[in-house]
């Protein structure tokens, strides 16, 4: 899934509205930069390296903006609209998710989510999940500040069997507790949790609620029956306003990194950052800039953005028009490679890293003409025998090619999903295809239809917890398994 910033971050900004909003004052933040650098016998960067720094420090903090976003719709402020709960209580959404849920796009409308935000300051957290039946899939996916994946609990990686299992901050110090499966460490203080817990069909919701019952969260003390610590200082979090981003996205920046103890591969980043008056702590006022000054992180921004939509297009294998890549993992997986954050997080943030699930995503025929619901009609088409290979199941979903967000449709039909597969009409040769088209193909197709929208089309597949055995479409991009590519009929 990905956060919805107005335009996906997109910095279509007209430079000389922005130029005009404000004067510059000849002490702004780079200015101030310069002068600490001049003092201590370091050359102040030039215009030009002010904005590779700039351009460098947006794909670097992208994806930390953008989470720090959605964490404020979803448990700071209570009159968003996308509230959830506070932190540390569990958020169960006894529902998959609709063309109505805006604050997250490419939403995921398989599994119903439940959804944890962790404050990690104060002391950890305890996580415990419930037996699940073996046919039913579920993971918990832990995903920090910096959107590292940095563990899952779940189907998959710990079983369906009960336990307790410890989340811990950057800074925690202490033994592991008996009783207590694994633990976890993030990266930042602030942490997600993502339930994903399989829907078999509409009639199981009351079943994916007892599932969703089970999953308790505790602080480690009231686990251990021990007195609680001293609470964590209160947080001003500031306000996040989707056209602000657009300029003081550096702002949000410096006060998501103060939250977000750097690791040896962001020393190099931090520093280079830190010369021209951003990092925590710091006050990075686009306002105050000088007319010179925010000319050059406007076209920064947006030229580091621009670099981020190219690394979508042609950062993954392209497969039959479908982009096949792995583009989530925890610290180790980026290695300091923050355009391929940068690009997860735009394409999809929250994604699951590929052993998890695969998400082969398409806009295009296998030509690559772009596939547009109001000008024609599409067919998908799975061999018999090759479908998805999967442990758990897989899915197709619609989404509106422009906002990347499900489409409202007069049969509320969002996806195609393996479960949905006895109820669907089959070829005769034991093959299946699915009408992709913004009218009803006619009722006796209606069963395989997948609304499209009145305009560009976003595909998105899902196959949770991927066969590694052949076929697989595992490794990304090399698997023996191959997504069919879609099929223009008129």
């Amino acid at each position: 899934m990905n956060v919805n910033t107005g335009t996906g971050m997109v910095l279509a900004v007209a430079l000389s509205a922005a130029l005009v909003a404000g004067c510059g004052r000849k002490e702004d933040a780079v200015t101030k930069a310069e002068k600490k650098d001049v003092a201590a016998g370091v050359p102040a960067p030039g215009i030009a390296e002010v904005k590779a720094i700039a351009e460098e420090g947006f794909i670097y903090g992208l994806p930390i903006v953008m989470n720090y976003a959605v964490m404020y719709d979803y448990v700071i402020d209570k009159n968003s609209g996308q509230w959830k709960a506070p932190f540390n209580q569990i958020h169960n959404e006894a529902r998959v998710f609709t063309y109505q849920d805006t604050a997250i796009v490419t939403p995921n409308s398989d599994t119903p989510y439940s959804l944890l935000w962790m404050d990690l300051r104060a002391e950890p957290m305890v996580l415990s999940v419930p037996a699940v039946d073996k046919n039913r899939y579920y993971s918990v996916m832990l995903n920090d500040g910096n959107t590292f994946n940095y563990g899952y609990i779940g189907s998959r990686a710990t079983g369906s069997e009960a336990g307790d299992y410890l989340v811990v901050g950057p800074n925690w110090k202490g033994e592991t507790p008996a009783g207590i499966k694994k633990v976890f460490r993030s990266t930042t203080d602030f942490s997600l949790a993502a339930y994903r817990t399989q829907l078999i069909d509409p009639k199981d919701m009351p079943n994916v609620q007892k599932v969703q019952a089970g999953y308790k969260v505790q602080p480690l003390s009231a686990y251990l029956k021990q007195p609680a610590p001293p609470a964590a200082p209160a947080v001003d979090f500031p306000k996040i306003d989707k056209e602000l981003v657009k300029t003081n996205f550096f702002e949000y920046l410096d006060f998501a990194l103060q939250f977000a103890p750097p690791g040896p591969e962001e020393e190099a980043i931090r520093a280079r950052l830190a010369s021209i008056g951003i990092g925590p702590g710091k006050k990075f006022e686009f306002k105050d800039l000088s007319l010179e000054h925010k000319a050059a992180i406007l076209l920064a921004m947006k030229e580091g953005d621009g670099k981020v939509e190219k690394y979508l297009e042609a950062g993954q294998k392209d497969i039959n028009g479908w982009k096949v890549g792995s583009l989530f993992g925890d610290r180790a997986f980026y290695n300091g490679d923050w355009l391929k954050r940068a690009a997860a997080a735009k394409g999809g943030i929250y994604g699951n890293d590929a052993v998890e699930a695969m998400y082969p995503l398409t806009k295009t025929l296998a030509s690559g003409e772009q596939l547009d619901g109001s000008k024609h009609k599409y067919t998908l088409t799975f061999a018999k025998d090759r479908f998805p290979p999967v442990n758990a199941f897989w899915s197709v979903t619609m989404y509106d090619g422009k906002t990347q967000l499900l489409i409202k449709n007069p049969i509320d039909r969002y996806l195609i999903n393996s479960p949905m597969l006895p109820s669907m009409k089959k070829n005769k040769d034991g093959s299946l295809t699915l009408y992709i088209q913004k009218d009803s193909p006619g009722k006796d197709k209606e069963a395989n239809w997948l609304p499209a929208p009145d305009g560009p089309i976003y595909l998105v597949m899902r196959l949770y917890w991927p066969k590694t055995e052949p076929p697989s479409i595992l490794p990304p991009g090399e698997g023996t398994w191959q997504p069919p590519g879609v099929v223009r009929v008129d």
